[in-house]
C-alpha cells in the first residue's frame, strides 16, 4: 500500500508586516473626531455640560434686548384719536379697519423666529455635538429673551396712559398707542425656531460615531488570499 500523492500543506507563514492573526481587539482603534480630541469620546462630562448650558441660557436671554429694540422702532403705530364727549374724554381707533396690530404681532413674531434661528446655529457652531443640557438652556433662554424684549419694548413705546396722551395731542389729533402684544403665544416664536434649527443642524451637520466595522482590514489566508 503506497502513501498519498498529496503533497503535505505549506508551513504557516506570518502574515504581512509581522501583524498577527488574529488580531488583538486595540488593532483597530478608529482615530477620534476632532471634538473628540477635546473632550473625549463620551462627552465633556455632565458638569462642562451644564456650565455651558448656564452660558448659553444667560447669553440667548441677554440678546432679547436688542429684540425689544428692534420691535420697539420696526413695529407699526396704531394711530388713536382722542374727543370729548359730554364732559369727557374718549379714545378711539383712528382707522378701525386697519391692520397695524396685527402688523405689531407679526413684527415681533419674525423677529423673533429670526433671533431662534440665528441663536441656535452659533451655539452649534460653537458646540457640535449637542446634547440636552444646550437644547433645553436655547429653550430656556428664547422663552426669557422674548419676555425681556416684550417688556422692553413696551417700556419704551407710547405710555399706557392713553387720556393724558389724548389730553396732551389735543381734541382730534392722532396719536400712537402703547406698544402691546395681542397674541402671547409670539413669545414660543423664539424657543421654537432655535429647537427645529438646532436639531436639524445636528443631524445633518453634527459629529458622526466611528463606524466600528467600516475600517477592518480584509482578511487573508496564508498564500495572501482574501478569505470569503
Amino acid at each position: 500500500m503506497t502513501a498519498p500523492l498529496t503533497p503535505p500543506p505549506p508551513p504557516h507563514e506570518p502574515s504581512p508586516q509581522g501583524a498577527a492573526w488574529p488580531p488583538s481587539p486595540g488593532a483597530y482603534a478608529v482615530a477620534p473626531a476632532p471634538h473628540d480630541a477635546v473632550y473625549g469620546q463620551d462627552g465633556p462630562g455632565m458638569k462642562t455640560e451644564l456650565r455651558e448650558a448656564a452660558v448659553v441660557t444667560v447669553a440667548v436671554a441677554v440678546a432679547g434686548a436688542l429684540l425689544g429694540v428692534l420691535w420697539r422702532y420696526l413695529a407699526p403705530s396704531v394711530p388713536l384719536v382722542g374727543d370729548v364727549v359730554n364732559g369727557g374724554w374718549v379714545v378711539y381707533l383712528k382707522d378701525t379697519e386697519g391692520e397695524q396690530a396685527i402688523g405689531v404681532d407679526g413684527t415681533f413674531t419674525l423677529l423673533a423666529l429670526a433671533f431662534g434661528a440665528v441663536s441656535a446655529a452659533v451655539v452649534f457652531a460653537w458646540r457640535r455635538r449637542g446634547g440636552v443640557p444646550l437644547v433645553v438652556a436655547l429653550l430656556a433662554g428664547g422663552l426669557l429673551g422674548s419676555l425681556l424684549a416684550w417688556r422692553l419694548g413696551v417700556w419704551l413705546g407710547p405710555g399706557s396712559d392713553v387720556i393724558a396722551q389724548a389730553k396732551a395731542a389735543g381734541k382730534g389729533v392722532t396719536f400712537s398707542a402703547p406698544l402691546k402684544l395681542g397674541a402671547h403665544g409670539a413669545l414660543l416664536a423664539w424657543p421654537f425656531a432655535a429647537l427645529v434649527v438646532h436639531l436639524g443642524l445636528t443631524a445633518l451637520f453634527g459629529p458622526r460615531d466611528p463606524d466600528p466595522y467600516g475600517q477592518h482590514p480584509t482578511p487573508k489566508d496564508s498564500y495572501g488570499a482574501p478569505l470569503t
